[in-house]
């Protein structure tokens, strides 16, 4: 062993990750692993979102008032997540898939039980692999 530390994928690289798994599901028609995996790139998306000021009052001659006038004035920058961020944001996911198939296992439901599960395996295969 030579001891070279192994390459960590890039925010990128997890997405398209995402993204390819996302293709190959709904080409085998693998309803739980779509939902799955649609959840875990909705929590990413989610999470760069950034709350936003209301636009600044524009002039008074403007046709629709309150109305914000000019180039990219409604444009917001997006937060950018590490690589740490999105594995322990897609962690979480997996996390609460497993205690809600706990949960509703108890309340006799094994079937959705065992999809809940099944969702969790699948997101945790993108933060492990």
């Amino acid at each position: 062993m030579t001891g070279k530390p192994v390459p960590r994928p890039s925010v990128a690289e997890i997405r398209t990750q995402l993204r390819a798994a996302l293709k190959n599901a709904m080409k085998e028609r693998d309803k739980l692993a779509v939902s799955a995996l649609r959840s875990g790139l909705s929590a990413i998306d989610n999470a760069e979102a950034i709350t936003t000021e209301p636009p600044a009052a524009s002039d008074a001659e403007s046709p629709i008032a309150g109305a914000a006038i000019g180039l990219g004035v409604t444009e917001a920058a997006r937060r950018e997540l590490t690589v740490d961020d999105v594995r322990a944001l897609l962690r979480t996911e997996v996390e609460e898939r497993r205690e809600a198939a706990t949960e509703i296992e108890g309340a006799e439901h094994p079937d959705r039980a065992a999809d809940l599960r099944r969702e969790a395996d699948v997101l945790e295969s993108v933060v492990t692999g």
